[in-house]
């Protein structure tokens, strides 16, 4: 009773801090909001028994990389004018609906889903379980992935040099 209790304070806290993270105006603010779902997915990942992806997810999602975000939040140094009015549009609302929608649907999945008792496997969330996978089957994603940063760190810097 106390996992699920666990679970569905932590997954519900998440999608709050997610919908604040995507609807709030301010950069800082969401970028914050993202920290919250950091440490939410953290305490899942707790839940789980795995308690070096948790470790991860604080030390390197919620700690390195948000003070990277941070720092080019504050290189960008966007003012209100340049950020401009919150409007409300059609498409907006669409997308709030299908969001609203598929919150519904992951939430009845899990809901199924979470009252079965599944076996994991003890070596799940370890530091050689992560190693062996993340090093054989998802190195090309893996790679990917920390090409695509850099270049938006790259993109990023290059925006916000001023014109000389």
């Amino acid at each position: 009773m106390g996992e699920a209790f666990v679970f569905w304070v932590f997954g519900g806290a998440a999608v709050v801090a997610s919908l604040f993270m995507v609807t709030r105006h301010n950069p800082v603010s969401s970028a914050m909001s993202l920290v919250v779902v950091l440490f939410c997915m953290a305490v899942l990942f707790l839940g789980l028994h795995s308690s070096f992806i948790a470790v991860m997810q604080v030390i390197v999602y919620a700690g390195a990389v948000m003070v990277l975000f941070l720092y080019l939040i504050m290189l960008l140094n966007l003012s209100d004018e340049e950020l401009g009015r919150t409007l409300v549009t059609p498409l907006k609302l669409f997308g709030g609906v299908i969001a609203a929608l598929f919150l519904v649907a992951l939430t009845s999945l899990a809901w199924g889903i979470y009252g079965q008792e599944k076996a994991v496997d003890p070596s799940f969330g370890g530091v050689k379980y992560i190693g062996k996978v993340l090093f054989s089957d998802y190195l090309l994603p893996f790679e990917i992935t920390s090409a695509l940063l850099l270049a938006a760190i790259v993109g990023a810097v290059v925006i916000a040099q001023k014109e000389r």
